[in-house]
This record gives C-alpha cells, sequence and structure tokens, in this order.
C-alpha cells in the first residue's frame, strides 16, 4: 500500500486568473510582498500496488490520463510506502 501525493500547477506561461485574484487580495490586506502567486491542486491518494514501480506506473497513468491537462499543467508526485 502506497499514498501518492500529487501537486499540479499550470505552467509559468498560462495565465492564472485565481492566482493574480489572491495577490491582489494579498495585496489588499498589505501584504505586497506577495509576487506571482499560482493557484493548483493537491491530490492525495492511496495506491494497493505490489511495488512502488507499480505504483509509480499507476501515479503516472492517473496523472497524464486524468488528474491533470498536459497542455496547460505540470505535475509532480511522491509516493510513500505505508
Amino acid at each position: 500500500m502506497y499514498i501518492a501525493k500529487i501537486n499540479i500547477m499550470t505552467k509559468p506561461e498560462i495565465l492564472d486568473p485565481q492566482g493574480k485574484a489572491v495577490e491582489l487580495g494579498l495585496k489588499n490586506l498589505g501584504i505586497s510582498q506577495a509576487q506571482e502567486v499560482r493557484i493548483g491542486k493537491h491530490i492525495s491518494l492511496q495506491i494497493d500496488a505490489q511495488n512502488e514501480q507499480d505504483a509509480k506506473e499507476m501515479v503516472e497513468n492517473a496523472c497524464k490520463n486524468l488528474l491533470a491537462n498536459l497542455i496547460m499543467e505540470t505535475y509532480q508526485y511522491t509516493l510513500t510506502k505505508l
């Protein structure tokens, strides 16, 4: 059994309107030091796999085919054995 923690972010060249809105909100709160705010997704899932390689293949498959839009997003993940 493994836990996958996946982070999905829009690519830097893609406009992130949600990030811009948060950045403006932070500035309105007086936190003007915040810059280049980006909003992404964090997904945690438990995987029942025979070994780490199988678990990695399942996570890669999930990210590439369902969780991330590879045209606009990138992903990273960590895998931890339970």
